[in-house]
């Protein structure tokens, strides 16, 4: 049997090389539970694939992402949103605003502004702007307007992104955090309360999805600017 040219079976993974031909964007790896050699083999391999964009790994610990980024000198760490990128991020169409409620969200908010730069958006990152302090969210109103669309984060009673479906038309997409004291149940007090949110034009991804959120955004984002 002949190899499929759409594949690249790498033995402990079979590669979807055809996605970005379906899709407009490459496969991405997910890194939690692969070994630091299984990530730099499939990064490898996307970007011979796909030389012209950045191919992307997420979830990453911290060793891994030390010794991802010693075999793979191009590479580039990104710390914070435990993520690797290899090869170059493209020119962004559109912006997604992604909004944090707090510091302990950065990871998962930083996660959706990667992906949404290496799905093909430009970003505007607002941290720390959660409804305790509702004057620091009005003062940011403008930049909200401004974006294509727009990732909420966060964790706890997970109200922000109804408090910002109230105040703007923008699409937006929340993401519930597993940040939180105990009844906050590791995110799914959060989930829930964006799953009823009363403000129209919410849609929610999973717990910590910041992956998934970026996704969908860059996607909203770089059709919103399309030359008609």
């Amino acid at each position: 049997m002949e190899n499929d040219p759409r594949t690249d079976d790498l033995g402990f993974a079979r590669l979807d090389l055809d996605r970005a031909g379906r899709t407009g964007d490459p496969e991405v790896v997910y890194g939690a539970g692969k070994t630091p050699e299984q990530i730099v083999a499939i990064l490898t391999s996307l970007e011979r694939a796909h030389p012209e964009r950045a191919v992307l790994a997420t979830r990453l610990e911290d060793e891994a992402l030390a010794r991802v980024g010693e075999a793979l000198p191009g590479a580039e760490l990104h710390p914070v949103a435990g993520c690797v990128t290899l090869g170059p991020l493209p020119e962004g169409r559109g912006t997604v605003a992604v909004v944090s409620a707090g510091t302990s969200d950065a990871r998962v908010a930083a996660e959706a502004a990667l992906t949404a730069r290496v799905y093909g958006a430009g970003v505007d990152l607002i941290e720390d702007v959660g409804v305790a302090g509702l004057h620091r969210l009005l003062a940011v109103q403008e930049r909200l307007n401004a974006a294509e669309c727009l990732v909420v984060v966060a964790g706890m009673e997970g109200a922000l992104p109804s408090v910002v479906g109230g105040l703007v038309g923008v699409p937006l997409v929340a993401v519930p955090t597993s940040v939180g004291y105990g009844a906050s149940f590791d995110g799914i007090a959060a989930l829930l309360a964006m799953l009823n949110s009363c403000a129209p034009g919410v849609t929610v991804v999973n717990i910590d999805n910041g992956y998934g959120a970026g996704v969908f955004a860059a996607r909203v984002a770089r059709q919103s600017v399309l030359a008609p």
